[in-house]
């Protein structure tokens, strides 16, 4: 098995606020007669500059957290601080204004644009605040040659694998040099070998520029990755030891896990 390569982090930034304060949150829907509570009194704080992931089963609430995070969802009742800023006020324009310039985004399913090369869908964050489009383009070649993509630049999303469609994914992400990255199962569509390589060059791209993660994720195998985990279910978090996760792994997958190191 390959050995992981997990980029050190300095010790998150404790000059800055708190990229996310949630204090007593709470979110629920309705379908006729029945409401469900997805989000129970959450509290959670992520430090500026930390990687947090958030593993749980299946309607956990884990995708409707990172949605209240991301300023794409509002919380029914509860305190959400995001970058510093009490976000349950916001118009949705000034919503919108706030992903647009500092919250970068990744998906399972990658969500680029059919009919635009790879260099145009890591443009299109930069076109939608403005930029020159000659400047856009530069930029956006700037970040296809940071995740190793730059000889795909012209390449349409359904020539490429999903391993490179991942990757321009990420490249888009950081378009607009946000503070904060979410990420929602960004290896559930990848290979085991693919999907170590995606983690690993979100982990270097945030350590080396400062920046915020939230990972969503199942995959057990990407947990070395992360500076800290937390576990949903029902609605409710608790945090778990980083390495106890890890080593549960390794006890149910030995002939897959047994063999990973850890370089620093």
């Amino acid at each position: 098995m390959e050995t992981l390569r997990i980029t050190k982090r300095i010790a998150p930034s404790t000059d800055s606020p708190p990229a996310v304060e949630l204090r007593d949150v709470v979110k629920s829907f309705s379908r006729g007669s029945s409401v469900t509570r997805v989000v129970d009194h959450v509290d959670l704080t992520v430090a500026t500059g930390e990687c947090v992931f958030l593993l749980g089963p299946s309607g956990s609430g884990k995708t409707t957290l990172l949605s209240i995070i991301g300023c794409v969802l509002t919380a029914d009742s509860g305190m959400v601080r995001i970058l510093g800023r009490d976000v349950r006020g916001l118009e949705p324009d000034e919503a919108a204004l706030l992903r647009l310039r500092h919250i970068g985004f990744v998906f399972q399913r990658f969500h680029l644009i059919r009919g635009l090369n790879a260099c145009e869908n890591v443009a299109v964050p930069l076109t939608l605040a403005g930029w020159d489009a000659a400047d856009a383009a530069d930029r956006a070649s700037e970040l296809l040659a940071r995740v190793e993509m730059r000889d795909k630049a012209d390449e349409q999303p359904h020539r490429l694998s999903v391993g490179q469609c991942q990757r321009v994914a990420f490249a888009r992400a950081l378009a607009a040099d946000p503070d904060m990255i979410l990420a929602d199962e960004p290896t559930a569509s990848l290979d085991a070998k693919t999907g170590q390589q995606a983690i690993e060059l979100l982990r270097e791209i945030t350590v080396a520029t400062g920046k915020t993660a939230i990972v969503v994720t199942h995959d057990p195998r990407i947990l070395p990755f992360a500076d800290r985990i937390l576990h949903m279910e029902n609605g409710q978090l608790e945090e778990r030891p980083a390495m106890d996760d890890v080593m549960m792994d390794v006890v149910s997958h030995p002939t897959e896990q047994l063999a990973a190191t850890h370089t620093t």
